[in-house]
């Protein structure tokens, strides 16, 4: 996905009607000695990085549970889209664990330290209308007889998305991303270098040609 220039973004969804993603599964860590544990979880936290790391807008559509390491994997999309029905929590203290795939990094860094740290401590599952209202999740929209609510409003935000300039897109992720692990005055200059970049672009010759035109920008990502 990353190599591919036609994706502009990327939609996660579960095939499995009412879970998202239910997380580990505690009966195989069960089996696992102490190293092994330590190499799974090094190997998921990086697999989170990589999703993180995509270059492409990123939306995770919530249709059922997200717990544990599946909230971890919403975490790690750029956007989260939830049916109001849907459960989210990182519950890992209710099992003797911690989060140890991103969760105690990505949920403070999006609804704030104080309730990061209250939803990590109690374990506690809440749904898709109580995410929405702390931040969590963009958008939450009403469960469907079909189960699969939030991917179709996830697809209209897609939708939203795909006509802008990919290139821009990709930059503006990019200094969102990394000004916000810096100093404002840091990330000004992160975002200047990413707009360097775009200012070449035959997308931005587009974008201000169709603006004198009057008419709709045919960009092609380049």
């Amino acid at each position: 996905l990353r190599s591919d220039e036609k994706v502009r973004v990327v939609v996660f969804k579960s095939e499995v009607k009412g879970v998202f993603c239910a997380g580990a599964d505690l009966k195989e860590r069960a089996k696992m000695d102490d190293a092994e544990v330590g190499h799974f979880v090094k190997r998921l936290r990086n697999l989170m990085d990589e999703i993180a790391a995509l270059p492409v807008p990123t939306i995770a559509a919530i249709d059922g549970y997200a717990l544990g390491g599946g909230l971890e994997l919403a975490l790690a999309c750029d956007l989260r889209v939830a049916a109001s029905s849907a459960k989210m929590g990182l519950i890992e203290t209710t099992r003797g664990l911690l989060p140890g795939a991103g969760g105690t990094q990505r949920l403070p860094r999006c609804v704030g330290i104080g309730l990061a740290k209250e939803l990590i401590f109690t374990g506690r599952q809440i749904d898709g209308q109580q995410a929405f209202s702390m931040g969590l999740v963009n958008h939450t929209v009403p469960q469907n007889n079909e189960g699969d609510a939030a991917y179709r409003r996830a697809l209209t935000l897609a939708k939203e998305i795909l006509p802008q300039a990919p290139f821009a897109v990709k930059m503006g992720k990019l200094a969102i991303n990394r000004g916000m692990e810096v100093d404002i005055a840091s990330g000004m200059a992160i975002e200047g270098m990413c707009y360097a970049q775009n200012i070449p672009t035959r997308d931005r010759q587009e974008g201000m040609a169709a603006f004198r035109e009057k008419r709709p920008p045919q960009f092609i990502g380049k």
